[in-house]
């Protein structure tokens, strides 16, 4: 059974996080593992000692108040991260996800993803977390720290859930984009989606020769696949694909061999993730 790690806030992408994750896992068979992460002042109910903030003369009564109010703050940290836990399970089980558990972590994202990844197939998170602006030109500020801490594919989910039944795979043939054809190839459950190869290169049989052995991988695994080869500038031939065509899922690699690979991580700075309003899968 594939275990799947959903990270959750409360912000308006965890609805979708939850409604992702329950699509996969049902496609898989897979369990759901929900995790929240509590921010820096819910880490710990203990007081806090706050003398050293106030200055001389300052009442012990003061002191006591807002150690008191601290801990308030985190028990109400502790009981926050609990509810949106019992909603999130609750969207999975109404889903038909039988297997669900809920966790809430008292460390970072990153510490969390290096503790669970390891018994994961996948993960799902969203593309902005709660205390992230609502432009959806600005990405969150753990996204691609979580993107480079992690070895599992990893599905940024979109603000409000598609039906998936088109995927644009993103191929330039290099490691990570062979990973994404290959993962695809394994887990058939999934060929119920039409695929469609889009390499962003110029014209030659090197080049094609890769696109059609990838395409063929997918096709003896049950994939209706089509291909295209076109030169350009890839996050605008890309985007340009998505919205022309219409596809509910782009799928690429988040490094590549080619100047591809700055889209995910790199100079770029995500122009790609930022601009796509549909869910995206990544692999490295």
């Amino acid at each position: 059974m594939i275990k799947l790690i959903a990270f959750l806030d409360d912000s308006i992408y965890s609805k979708s996080v939850c409604e992702y994750a329950a699509w996969i896992a049902a496609k898989v068979g897979g369990s759901v593992d929900l995790v929240h992460v509590l921010g820096r002042r819910d880490e710990s109910e203990a007081p806090v000692d706050l003398s050293g903030s106030i200055g001389l003369g300052a009442r012990t009564a003061l002191l006591e108040e807002l150690a008191e109010f601290d801990g308030q703050m985190a028990r109400l940290g502790h009981k926050r991260g609990r509810a949106i836990l019992e909603d999130a399970r609750d969207i999975l089980l109404a889903s038909g996800i039988e297997e669900v558990h809920t966790l809430l972590r008292n460390d970072g994202i990153i510490e969390a993803i290096q503790t669970f990844e390891k018994d994961a197939g996948l993960i799902v998170i969203g593309k902005r977390g709660e205390g992230t602006e609502t432009d959806e030109m600005h990405l969150g500020s753990n996204f691609e720290r979580v993107v480079r801490s992690s070895h599992k594919p990893i599905l940024v989910a979109s603000r409000d859930f598609l039906s998936v039944k088109r995927a644009l795979i993103a191929f330039d043939g290099g490691a990570s984009a062979l990973k994404a054809v290959n993962y695809l190839a394994k887990n058939r459950s999934f060929n119920d989606i039409e695929c469609h190869l889009l390499s962003v290169a110029d014209a030659s049989s090197k080049a094609n020769q890769k696109l059609e052995s990838a395409a063929m991988l997918l096709r003896d695994a049950g994939y209706t696949v089509g291909t295209t080869l076109q030169a350009g500038q890839p996050e605008a031939v890309i985007c340009e694909t998505i919205k022309s065509r219409q596809f509910d899922l782009l799928v690429m690699g988040a490094y590549g061999h080619s100047h591809i690979r700055n889209l995910i991580i790199g100079s770029t700075t995500t122009a790609m993730i930022r601009s796509c309003k549909i869910p995206v899968l990544l692999f490295r």
